[in-house]
C-alpha cells in the first residue's frame, strides 16, 4: 500500500468530490500508474514525457483498441493535476509532471489548470428529445406499449409506476439525477402556483452540484404519476418489508422525530444507539438522506422516496441501469427488423434517453415555451418585449435559472446549443395557442419542435416510421 498516496485521498479536497468524481478519479489515477509501472517508474517518478506519452496511448495510438475522447481524456488529466499538485506543494516531488496553466476563473481570481487539455474535447454528451418522443420513449421502454401504441400482454415490468414516475419527475423539473433521486416523500411538491398547473418545490443544497439550494417546478400531472406510485407500488413494498422485519435489521437507521417549519428547517432524528441529532434540511447529503426513516402506523417507513422492491432506498446510481434496459427495448420494439429495405441497418430509429438527457430536453421545451409564451401569448409589441425582459428577465436567464448554472454560457453553449443561432421568433410564428389540458398543450406544440428537430442536428423527435397507428391491431 502507498502511505502517501493514501494521504491524498484523505485530503479535504478529496474528500469533497462526490462518490462518483472520487470513483472515476481513483480509476484514472490508477490506469496512470500502471502504466507507469510497465516503465518500471513509481508514481512519484514520473515526468512530462510520461505524460505525453501516456496521452498518445490513450488517445491516438493505433494499437490501443480502446482509445478514448477528449472529454474522457481532459477528465483523465484533471484527476492527475489534482493528484501532483498536491504533491509538488508537499515537495514530495521535484516538478509536476502536468503541465499547468494559469487563467482568469469565474469570479475573477487566477486559478491553474493543466494546459494539455483536449481541444477536440465535446464539453458536453448533449441529447434532446421533443416533447413526443419522450412520451413514446416513456410508453414503450417503460411501460412495455408495443409499436401500435398499445400495453404489450408479454411485457412483465414490475416497476413501471415507479420508473416511469420518475423519469416524468426528472423530464418535467430539469432536476440532476443526484437531485431527483434522493427526494424525501416531504419534499414531493404539494403548493400549486396560480394557474394551477405547476407545482412549486426547493431542493436542497447539499444533493446539487453546486451546493446552492434552488427552486424548482414540476407539472401536476406527473405529481400525479408520483402520488400513484406513493399510494401504490411503494406501500406494498414498505408493507412487505414491515411484515417481514426487514427494517428492524437495519443498523444505519435515524428515525426522524421531528420536522421544524420555517425558512431554516431542521431535521432532528434518533438512531439505534439512542443517539440524537439534528441537522438542517440543506445539509443533508445523499447518503443521510438514505438513512433517514419515520414511525408509521405499523412500524419504521423509509422517508426515501424511490425504494426497491425489497422496501429498500434506491441508489442513486441504479437508475442509470433502469434507463439503459428502456433504451434497449426501445431498440428491440422500434427499430425495423434486419433487412428492411431502403434502411440503413447501423442506423437506430429508435428514441434514447439517459438521466441527463431529461434535464437537456427539458431545458429545450422550455425555453421554446418561455420564448413563445413572452413573444406570443402577451400579445406585446417590439418595444413592449423590451420593456418586459428587462422587467422580469431573458427566456435564457430563466431556464438557467430552473437549471442551476452559475454560468450562463454553460445554458448556452451546452444544453441548447442546438437552438442557440435558431431565429426562434420566425419559427414560432405559426404556433398555435397553447391549449387549456397538459395534453393538448403539449400537443399543440408537437409541429413546432417536430420543425426544430428537422433543422437541428441533435434532437430526438419522432420518426415517420415510428407514428403510433391509432387504429388497427397491436403490432
Amino acid at each position: 500500500m502507498d502511505e502517501l498516496l493514501c494521504l491524498y485521498l484523505r485530503t479535504r479536497r478529496f474528500r469533497r468530490y462526490t462518490a462518483e468524481t472520487k470513483r472515476n478519479y481513483a480509476t484514472d489515477i490508477c490506469l496512470f500508474l500502471n502504466f507507469l509501472w510497465t516503465r518500471g517508474h513509481v508514481w512519484t517518478q514520473a515526468v512530462a514525457e510520461d505524460v505525453d506519452d501516456y496521452e498518445d496511448w490513450r488517445r491516438f495510438a493505433p494499437d490501443n483498441a480502446n482509445r478514448v475522447s477528449g472529454a474522457k481524456w481532459d477528465r483523465e488529466l484533471t484527476a492527475l493535476a489534482g493528484l501532483y499538485a498536491w504533491a509538488e506543494g508537499r515537495e514530495l516531488i521535484p516538478q509536476n509532471p502536468v503541465a499547468m496553466k494559469e487563467i482568469l476563473g469565474r469570479d475573477g481570481t487566477v486559478i491553474r489548470v493543466p494546459a494539455g487539455k483536449a481541444k477536440d474535447a465535446k464539453r458536453s454528451d448533449v441529447r434532446w428529445l421533443t416533447p413526443r418522443a419522450w412520451r413514446r420513449w416513456v410508453d414503450v421502454g417503460m411501460r412495455g406499449h408495443s409499436v401500435g401504441g398499445l400495453p404489450d400482454p408479454t411485457w412483465a415490468g414490475r416497476l413501471e409506476d415507479r420508473n416511469s414516475a420518475f423519469a416524468n419527475l426528472l423530464y418535467s423539473s430539469g432536476m440532476r439525477l443526484s437531485e431527483g433521486g434522493s427526494l424525501l416523500t416531504f419534499e414531493v411538491p404539494s403548493i400549486r402556483l396560480r394557474g394551477g398547473r405547476y407545482c412549486v418545490g426547493r431542493i436542497a443544497a447539499a444533493v446539487t452540484r453546486s451546493k446552492k439550494s434552488r427552486t424548482f417546478y414540476v407539472a401536476v400531472h406527473v405529481l400525479g404519476e408520483v402520488e400513484a406510485y406513493q399510494q401504490g407500488l411503494r406501500a406494498e413494498a414498505v408493507r412487505k418489508a414491515q411484515a417481514t422485519g426487514r427494517y428492524d435489521a437495519l443498523v444505519d437507521m435515524r428515525l426522524v422525530t421531528q420536522v421544524t417549519t420555517g425558512t431554516k428547517r431542521q431535521v432532528h432524528w434518533c438512531d439505534r444507539n439512542g443517539v440524537v441529532g439534528r441537522k438542517a434540511m440543506a445539509d443533508l447529503t445523499v447518503a443521510e438522506r438514505m438513512t433517514l426513516y419515520t414511525e408509521g402506523p405499523q412500524g419504521p417507513e423509509p422517508l426515501w422516496l424511490w425504494l426497491n422492491e425489497q422496501g429498500l432506498p434506491f441508489q442513486v446510481s441504479s437508475w442509470e441501469n433502469v434507463f439503459r434496459a428502456a433504451n434497449e427495448r426501445c431498440r428491440t420494439v422500434l427499430d425495423p427488423a434486419p433487412g428492411t429495405p431502403g434502411l440503413d441497418p447501423y442506423r437506430s430509429i429508435a428514441p434514447q434517453a439517459t438521466p441527463h438527457s431529461a434535464r437537456h430536453s427539458f431545458a429545450l421545451y422550455m425555453l421554446v415555451v418561455l420564448h413563445y409564451l413572452m413573444d406570443r401569448k402577451f400579445g406585446l409589441t417590439p418595444e413592449e418585449r423590451r420593456d418586459f425582459r428587462l422587467l422580469y428577465g431573458d427566456p435564457w436567464r430563466m431556464v438557467q435559472d430552473l437549471l442551476g448554472h452559475a454560468d450562463m454560457e454553460t445554458t448556452r453553449a451546452i444544453y441548447l446549443a442546438p437552438v442557440a443561432d435558431l431565429q426562434l421568433r420566425s419559427l414560432l410564428e405559426s404556433a398555435p395557442p397553447l391549449g387549456r389540458d397538459e395534453a393538448e398543450s403539449e400537443g399543440s406544440l408537437d409541429e413546432l419542435f417536430a420543425r426544430v428537430a428537422r433543422e437541428t442536428e441533435g434532437i430526438q423527435d419522432i420518426d415517420a416510421r415510428m407514428e403510433v397507428k391509432r387504429k388497427g391491431p397491436t403490432e
